[in-house]
Formats: structure tokens, sequence, C-alpha cells
């Protein structure tokens, strides 16, 4: 056949009931008997009802054994969006896509050619824009890495050329009283008369003196104008600082946009659920506040924003050290107790960093089960979590320490939650990413906070006190003891801390 004859021509599937010599173009491919028939013998099909209902009929394809289920050995009769993928009956109402959303071939097909048309219309959208232009996009990213560099430099050069004049202008000094001392001494050689060389001697020893003093290669000489010049360049030094950060920002971000320090928006804000008597709330909703003298420490705060979100939501949270926290996505109707509904999320406790995940499963025991059907009823949530741990061999493993700054990216698209550590300007680094696989309930952003055996409690804030150094005070009488029970202070702690002072500390805060 000649690699010039349309493709067309190539890919005609014949009639699997004409005779050998006289094949006919096929019209329709019937998935059930999995053969392909022309016109006239595809009329049977058409004709007769039950192989009409019963014996789904396609466009004309070469059949591989690919219209059975190679599971259970069933005609493919659905597909499931869910998973993008052929199923059989067995497949739909047994296996793991009973609470998928199942279709129709012809149903399938039809929905997914609308969801590709409109995603087409967009994507030319997004293709015709001229500001997706390669040469706008490189010409912008260009003039703005300059504009940075172009401010770094300014700031290198200022300070390099001050530094470098001051210490000129100081040195030439010094130079003067070099020459003078070697003036002085030819003289001193060349006088004959003793008198006379005695009487300027003692001029000719300062002058060495002077000149054996001088050094140099030391910068400024101690006094004002050194001052004055070291507190110039730390200003300077500053702006060389931040223009290098900018900078430096500049690239990563060019590089990986999620680099970007973004703050989160202010319509973010906590909704306090559970809210401990030693707890508060600023002004704006954005930080929490915790007082040591006032009672218990927990808290279960949602983060609540006034705007609409389209693919993704993205915030950051400080975390106190001191408490134990899980960070994430919890139902909105379970929020006040955590246990009934489905988590995802970060887990901070006993000094160790985990995972949080919740699946679906189903109760066994269900009458709806014996007819091979699960219902809403039957299922069970099953929460497990994973401890964190530095990849390498499992002998050398060790828990990932307690990130400060925590970044949350919950993509709703791909139904996964990811958690990044953030350490100054432009440091991101990820700690875990979950795959979510209940996409039916109402997730929100959640904080939940507390001591897992506070110290601090509204029962036993008067007997005992947490200094912030981390020694921990039983009072007993007008005094207090360390917990081993051997010193015994009055007023301060050996930090200089004074002893059951009431403390209020910021344990949580949006970013």
């Amino acid at each position: 056949m000649s690699d010039n004859q349309p493709k067309d021509t190539q890919q005609v599937i014949l009639c699997d009931m004409c005779a050998e010599e006289d094949r006919k173009p096929a019209r329709k491919t019937c998935m059930k008997c999995e053969i392909s028939m022309c016109g006239p013998h595809l009329q049977v099909h058409l004709t007769t009802p039950v192989l009409l209902q019963t014996h789904p009929l396609t466009e004309p394809m070469a059949l591989c054994g690919t219209t059975k289920c190679p599971q259970h050995g069933k005609l493919l009769e659905y597909y499931c969006l869910d998973d993008m993928t052929c199923v059989c009956v067995s497949c739909a109402i047994e296996d793991q896509h009973r609470l998928h959303n199942m279709k129709t071939f012809s149903t399938a097909h039809k929905e997914l050619m609308e969801k590709l048309t409109g995603e087409q219309k967009a994507l030319r959208v997004k293709t015709d824009d001229e500001n997706v232009s390669l040469e706008k996009w490189e010409n912008s990213e260009r003039e703005k890495l300059s504009n940075s560099s172009l401010r770094l430099i300014e700031a290198v050069t200022k300070m390099r050329d001050i530094s470098l004049t001051s210490v000129r202008t100081s040195v030439s000094a010094r130079m003067v009283a070099l020459k003078t001392c070697k003036s002085s001494m030819q003289v001193a050689q060349s006088e004959k008369d003793t008198f006379r060389f005695l009487q300027m001697y003692s001029q000719v020893h300062r002058d060495v003196e002077e000149a054996k003093a001088v050094e140099l290669r030391k910068g400024l000489l101690p006094g004002s104008d050194r001052d004055k010049l070291v507190q110039a360049l730390q200003q300077d030094g500053e702006n060389m600082m931040e223009q290098a950060g900018n900078f430096w920002g500049s690239l990563l971000t060019l590089v990986d946009p999620d680099q970007e320090l973004l703050s989160t928006g202010p319509d973010l804000m906590f909704e306090p659920q559970v809210f401990g008597s030693g707890m508060s709330l600023s002004k704006d909703n954005r930080r929490v506040f915790y007082s040591d003298w006032m009672g218990e420490c927990t808290a279960t705060l949602l983060i609540g924003s006034t705007q609409s979100v389209s693919n993704f939501q993205r915030w950051q949270v400080c975390l106190s050290k001191d408490f134990d926290w899980t960070i994430g996505l919890c139902d909105k109707n379970s929020a006040k107790d955590l246990k009934k509904g489905p988590i995802y999320g970060l887990c901070y406790k006993n000094n160790q960093l985990s995972s949080v995940s919740t699946d679906e499963g189903f109760d066994a025991s269900s009458n709806s089960r014996g007819f091979g059907l699960q219902t809403a009823a039957d299922r069970q949530l099953r929460i497990s979590s994973a401890l964190i741990t530095h990849q390498g061999d499992e002998e050398d493993e060790e828990a990932v320490p307690r990130p400060e700054k925590v970044e949350v990216f919950w993509n709703f698209v791909a139904s996964s939650l990811s958690f990044f550590r953030r350490s100054g300007l432009h440091r991101r680094e990820e700690i875990v990413s979950i795959k979510m696989s209940i996409n039916n309930w109402d997730l929100v952003p959640f904080v939940q906070l507390g001591m897992e055996n506070a110290q601090n409690s509204s029962n036993s804030s008067q007997s005992q006190w947490r200094c912030p150094c981390g020694r921990v005070y039983y009072k007993e009488d007008n005094l207090y003891k360390l917990g081993n029970g051997q010193d015994t202070y009055k007023m301060n702690c050996p930090c200089g801390e004074i002893i059951s002072r009431c403390i209020t500390e910021v344990v949580c805060e949006l970013l």
C-alpha cells in the first residue's frame, strides 16, 4: 500500500458478515456481538427490539478484545467519570466503582464532548491572548530582572565608592606623616654642626615616632568621621541586602512561581468552634491568644473567607512551639467534634509530625451487602495517620522537625492538600501532600490547638506554673519548687523570669 494513500482509506473498517471477496465498509460495530456490519447486515440489529435494547452499537471500530472487562469477562457497558475508564455491570455495582459517577457510553460521550468543547474555547482564548506572547513575556521578565539587578548594582557601587574614597583620603593623610619624617631625617643627617643637630633632634624624634605609628593597611582612624561612615554603611548595607533579596526572589519566582511568599488574604479570619476559657481572639480575628492564668488551653477554629474561590485556596499560619496542633480540612458540620467527620491535615503531637487522612469503608454487616449494593448509610469513615520522617535508610530515619510557619495549598481540581514549611523570604519546602478521596463533604480549613497534658489548666494554674524557659514549678505554701523537688525559689526563676507571673502569648496567627 502506498504511503501517499489517504489515511482514511487505510483505517476503513469492513463488514465481518459480508463474503470475503465482497466485503463492504461497516456502518456500525456491535459491542456485544463483537462484529462490524454494513448497512444491509445491520438491519437485523436495528429492527429487532431485543437486539436494539441490549446490543450497544458504536461507530465502526477495530475490535481487539477490548470490549470485555478483563476482571469479570462481561461486556463493557458503562463509563466511570471519576476514574475515566470503561467498566462492566459487575464493576459498577460490586467493586471499587460502586459509589462513583457512572454513565452509559452515549451519555458519557455527549457530556465529555461538551466538556472538551468548553475547554477548547477556554484554551483558544488563553492562547490567543496577546499577553501570552512569548516575546512579550520574555521582555517583561527581562525588564523586571534588569531593574532589580540595576538597583542592586547601584547600591553596591555606592557603598564601594564611599568606602574607597574615605579610606583613600585617610591613607593619603597618613602618607604625609611618612613624607615629613623622611624629610626631617634627611635634614638631620646632612647637618654637620653638632649643636644644631642636637637642637633639631627632638623634632626629628617626634616625626619618626609618628611615622612608626602609621599603619597604612588599616581603615579609617578612630573618631567621629569613622563612626559616621560606619553608620552610613550599615544603612546602605541594609538597603543592599533588601535589593539582593528582591533580585534573588525575582529569579526564584521566575523559575518557580510558588516560591513567592504571598500573605494570606485579609478576607480570611478565624471562626471559633471550640474555645477554652484561656483563649481569646484579636479584633481582626486573625490572631489567637492564650492567657495562662485564665484557664484551659484548647481551641478548634475554622478559617472562613468572605470571598469566593475558584480552583484553589492558599493560607499561611504561624504556630506556637509550646502547643500541639492540627491544621488542614475538616467537615464543617462536625467542626465541634472532629471525630465525627472526615479530616485531612498535618498534625504535631508529642514532638512528632504526622499526616492525617480519611477514607470511606463499608459496614460488612449491612443487609444491603447481600444484594451487591451499598447505600450511604453503609459508609463508615476511617481516619488514619502516618509519621513523617526524613527520607533515607530505615535505620537512619529521623522525625521531621516542627515547622513554625506552615503554608497550606488546597487544590480543588486535583483533590489534593499540600503542606509546606516556610522560612525566610523565599524558602519553601514541601512537608507532605495528601490525596483526598472524599469529595462529597462540605470541607473547610481549620486549626486545632491544645496541650496534650495541659500544665496550666484552670484546675492547676494556682498549684503549678510553667516558665517560658521550660521549667515547671509546683507551689507549696508560699514557695515554688522545681519538678525534681530539690531547689526552692521565692521570687525568680534562674533564667530571671518572675515566678507565677501572668503571661499572655500569641499561639496562632494568620500571616
